[in-house]
């Protein structure tokens, strides 16, 4: 250290204190100020980066809500489609068994009246037949009757002894 104070030149050290300053002002206007400016723009870029991103987290955090809210809507939606058509095939099913307890009804009551009609039919029928037949069988007693001159006569006493004349 005894050395450096010893051989210590004020020249030299004016030049190089000029030449350091002259450094320093060219490593200021050309490379600290493009270098800081590079870094203040790394570092803007990168705060806008992470704006950003949390922008798209928050957006994205939206957009889920949205698409949970909207997933409920349609389920609610598709609970009451359902309940709906579940109401709309009972009242179908009601409606159709109405319908056809109406329609069998219709139809027992046409056949009885069917029924009815043709036992009327068939008892007329058999009415006709009968009576048809009492006549034919009532016209040959008659005949085989009265035959006969003398159970004629006897016929007549008969009917006269029961007929009382006022």
């Amino acid at each position: 250290m005894e050395k450096l104070i010893n051989e210590f030149s004020l020249g030299l050290f004016f030049w190089q204190s000029l030449l350091f300053l002259l450094l320093l002002f060219l490593l200021r206007k050309y490379a600290w100020k493009p270098i800081l400016n590079a870094v203040n723009e790394r570092e803007e870029g990168i705060k806008n980066a992470l704006a950003s991103a949390e922008a798209a987290k928050k957006e994205m955090e939206n957009l889920q809500a949205d698409n949970q809210k909207l997933l409920q809507e349609a389920r609610a939606e598709r609970d009451q489609l359902m309940k709906e058509a579940r109401e709309i095939k009972a009242k179908m099913i009601e409606d159709a068994k109405g319908e056809a307890k109406t329609e069998a009804s219709k139809i027992i009551t046409q056949a009885q009246n069917a029924i009815e009609s043709e036992k009327k039919a068939a008892v007329a029928e058999l009415k006709e037949q009968v009576a048809s037949l009492s006549v034919e069988i009532a016209e040959k007693v008659v005949k085989q009757e009265l035959s006969n001159k003398d159970k004629q006569l006897q016929l007549v006493d008969d009917i006269l002894k029961d007929a009382t004349l006022n």
